[in-house]
């Protein structure tokens, strides 16, 4: 069965997350604080982890930067009633995979959790990558690149976050971010530099091996 850590102090929030991810097939092991958490994480790493930015002693921010995320073997998502966009940035650019705003839906986050681990999988064990072919592509993570391929053709942050499994927040984060490391001025600069390219209208290619 799928496992995943969830780093919350709110035991009502810790209750029906758990109840909605069980209905889903996943085992949930839930830490009040960050330390017990990092113990556990760094001996076995599990399919996805839930922290919140409000943690006893330690923020989940610094929880985050200390587990090291973006070199974690598990995708990393993050819940915050601070409904901000510097908050969110701050938590994608230390390895955060999504920002899920407080009240949230425990039957949807759930949903999205599996599409996020969905990903992770395609990403890290199938390879999918997508081929741009421009400058300024090797600066794309492998996520900024299928944000960047479902929007050339022409989706919007909510068709992609639905597609991707992720938030339209983190959707519109990851755009940014996209735009700024290509010196894109604006939506219509990203569109000239994207066709360009040939990337619009072009499926996603999955490179598999051992087929």
């Amino acid at each position: 069965m799928s496992e995943i850590f969830i780093v919350d102090d709110d035991p009502l929030v810790d209750t029906a997350l758990a109840m909605a991810l069980n209905s889903e097939g996943f085992n949930v092991v839930n830490f009040v604080e960050g330390e017990s958490f990092l113990n556990v994480a760094r001996l076995r790493a599990p399919d996805c982890v839930v922290i919140d930015t409000y943690l006893p002693g330690s923020s989940g921010l610094d929880v985050l930067k200390r587990l090291d995320a973006p070199h974690y073997p598990a995708p990393v998502l993050m819940t915050s009633r601070r409904h901000d966009i510097p908050t969110a940035v701050e938590a994608m650019r230390n390895g955060a995979q999504d920002f899920i705003e407080k009240p949230f839906d425990p039957a949807a986050v759930a949903i999205r959790i599996r599409g996020v681990i969905d990903a992770w999988r395609l990403e890290h064990h199938d390879e999918g990558l997508l081929t741009l072919g421009f400058p300024g592509q090797e600066l794309l993570t492998a996520r900024e690149r299928e944000v960047l391929e479902r929007i050339a053709n022409g989706a919007s942050n909510k068709e992609a976050g639905r597609a991707l499994g992720i938030s339209q927040r983190t959707v519109e984060v990851h755009r940014a971010r996209i735009m700024d490391k290509l010196a894109a001025k604006n939506a219509a600069d990203l569109m000239r530099i994207v066709l360009r390219a040939g990337l619009a209208a072009r499926p996603i290619q999955i490179k598999r091996t051992g087929t």
